[in-house]
């Protein structure tokens, strides 16, 4: 082998990436022991920067482009090799392609319930899913807190290394913003916006990357907060309780009482028609009738069995409940509210008509 021969298989010619993948995130230039000589080339395409390494240090970094490598342009290599007369002797370094395109459609999840203080449920866990976009901002920081010296560094590793890493700085951001649960479920999308100058700044700084977009896709919390939320939503639909149960009553009324059957059943309904009437004939009242019947009134016949209106004077719970048309709960209820009067005998409750009169009228 002549002296020419050997000095191109020790020199490198030209140093460049042809990326053909679309997983890259970082790959390292094989310099197959070869040194770096005055007026090598350095190709840098598009989306990427090449970034060099000397002993450990960071060195030049270089944009897309086609590069004659001289003193010139490598200012901080000249200061670590401490060339006194500039770039002239050939010299080791680590070359590194970083590829800064957006990377799409990343998944990130919570692996684990994340603790929060919420203004609703107070402490409250959660746990949440999504996409999210980035790409490389800092080259330098990136390789230092991400890649490290990997040779070829992936998509796959990273979506490993950085999992858990996004879902800390996203609950982070998420206890910062304080925004309840109940709204994060039903605003993902603004949520997600607002998220983005909140992460961005912690992992740009920590990690060299930026989020183009973070999409969260869903959030759930425990199975009782969604029972608490369950129940929440039914009270606010009935409203006020008092209404309610008038409009159950009226409801079974209309029904025509199918359901009765013994002799006490028929009663006890007997006396909610005679309670509905008081409520029609007294001024202002359900059906705004002006007229008021006679102390007692007639008769009232359900089946083949007459009651007078004031024939049944003391129920039990189940049997209010079922003259009312609402269930035991609402009945008990409104006793321990006191907005139906009654007397609790040991465990067993005990309502008057009239005080049966006196809560529909209220």
């Amino acid at each position: 082998m002549g002296l020419f021969d050997y000095l191109k298989t020790q020199f490198l010619e030209i140093i460049q990436w042809e990326d053909d993948s679309r997983d890259t995130l970082s790959w390292r230039f094989p310099d197959q022991d070869k040194e770096i000589k005055r007026g090598v080339q350095l190709i840098v395409r598009e989306s990427q920067v090449a970034q060099f390494i000397y002993l450990g240090q960071f060195g030049d970094t270089f944009g897309p482009g086609k590069h004659t490598l001289v003193t010139e342009n490598i200012p901080i290599l000249s200061t670590l090799k401490g060339w006194k007369y500039g770039f002239e002797s050939p010299f080791k370094a680590d070359v590194y392609y970083v590829t800064t395109r957006l990377f799409t459609g990343n998944k990130w999840g919570t692996a684990n319930p994340v603790m929060l203080r919420d203004a609703d449920f107070g402490i409250v866990r959660l746990r949440a899913f999504g996409t999210y976009d980035f790409r490389i901002s800092n080259p330098k920081v990136f390789l230092k807190e991400v890649a490290g010296t990997d040779h070829h560094f992936r998509l796959d590793e990273f979506a490993d290394t950085m999992r858990s890493r996004l879902v800390s700085v996203f609950t982070d951001a998420v206890a910062s913003s304080k925004v309840p649960a109940l709204d994060i479920a039903s605003r993902y999308g603004e949520l997600g916006e607002a998220l983005l100058p909140l992460i961005n700044p912690v992992l740009n700084e920590k990690y060299g990357l930026e989020l183009s977009s973070f999409i969260i896709e869903n959030i759930s919390v425990p199975p009782e907060v969604e029972q608490a939320i369950d129940k929440r939503s039914s009270m606010a639909a009935i409203g006020n309780l008092n209404d309610y149960v008038k409009y159950k009553m009226a409801e079974s009324l209309g029904k025509g009482g199918s359901g009765a059957g013994a002799a006490g059943t028929a009663a006890e309904l007997a006396m909610g028609f005679g309670l509905a009437q008081q409520m029609m004939n007294q001024p202002g009242g359900m059906f705004g009738a002006q007229s008021t019947p006679p102390a007692g009134g007639p008769p009232v016949t359900v089946g083949s069995t007459a009651v007078a209106p004031g024939a049944v004077d003391l129920l039990g719970v189940a049997q209010a409940a079922e003259v009312l048309g609402v269930t035991e709960a609402d009945v008990l209820a409104e006793l321990e509210k006191g907005a139906l009067k009654g007397k609790k005998i040991g465990s067993t409750w005990r309502i008057t008509r009239a005080a049966l009169t006196e809560f529909l009228n209220s």
